[in-house]
């Protein structure tokens, strides 16, 4: 798939772990952790503007577009 989510990159960037970041945007570890995997399907603009905000970074630092 050509869209790559650099969530666990960003975490480990700001050094909050997968159980921190589910509180501060209100997410089910399983659903973070399909999300971080890269075997999401879909996120709601909702969803990755929270995350951002917990994350202090913007969508671009999370998700990334490489041809295949």
């Amino acid at each position: 798939m050509p869209i790559v989510v650099n969530l666990d990159v960003m975490m480990a960037k700001r050094k909050m772990s997968l159980n921190e970041l589910s509180g501060k945007v209100d997410l089910t570890l399983s659903n973070l952790s399909i999300l971080k995997t890269g075997k999401a399907k879909a996120i709601r603009f909702s969803t990755l503007e929270a995350i951002c905000k917990a994350l202090d970074c913007q969508p671009g630092d999370i998700l990334e577009y490489q041809e295949e």
